[in-house]
């Protein structure tokens, strides 16, 4: 009787390694970056690359891109399908950030943001059911998009950041009166990185 050596076949068109290397050229990131992020050498993710090519019988690197596969066990294979699309609610917002253990420390106890997971160079944290996605970047990047955090109480925030060590702009200020009556008041501060967020409080 033969007993077969190494190992068992893998039920899916890719192995595990092979997915995370492919999910990540999915991103857009590039061989140096999967390398870094994943903690193997640029060799060890051309060699992935290399070997979900060949099984998915592409060409290219670029070709994968727009691949649409899943893998098995996914949820999404079980997802409902013909459903009208919807847009909402904002998920998430992503910032780049220089250093992101210092972002953490800051988003975290200066602001006071629930800290949800760090991977790496990528940081999580929850702001009222919308998740800020912050990763660290050595590329020169535009200005983001300005956070704003809707308080009560604008002065009484004011005073709490400002004693936490934020350093304000201005006062807060008001921006608007509407017909109504109900005025929009703000304040603007800079993070560790020079991006804006600010504070503001319908009254």
């Amino acid at each position: 009787m033969t007993t077969r050596r190494g190992r068992p076949r893998h039920p899916d068109v890719l192995t595990p390694a092979e997915w995370r290397v492919v999910d990540a050229v999915r991103h857009g990131l590039s061989n140096r970056q999967i390398a870094a992020r994943r903690g193997i050498s640029v060799d060890a993710v051309k060699f992935h690359v290399a070997n979900a090519l060949q099984k998915l019988g592409l060409d290219r690197r670029a070709e994968l891109r727009g691949w649409r596969g899943i893998p098995v066990g996914s949820a999404l294979r079980e997802g409902v399908c013909g459903m009208a699309v919807q847009l909402g609610v904002i998920g998430q917002i992503s910032r780049p950030v220089r250093d992101i253990q210092v972002a953490v420390r800051w988003y975290g106890e200066v602001l006071g943001l629930p800290h949800l997971y760090t991977f790496g160079d990528l940081a999580f944290f929850d702001c009222g059911g919308t998740r800020l996605f912050l990763s660290a970047s050595d590329e020169a990047v535009g200005e983001p998009s300005v956070l704003y955090f809707r308080v009560d109480d604008i002065n009484a925030a004011y005073d709490e950041l400002a004693a936490r060590g934020v350093t304000f702009e201005a006062a807060p200020h008001l921006i608007h009166k509407h017909d109504d009556g109900v005025e929009e008041w703000m304040a603007f501060f800079p993070d560790p990185d020079g991006h804006l967020l600010a504070l503001i409080s319908q009254v």
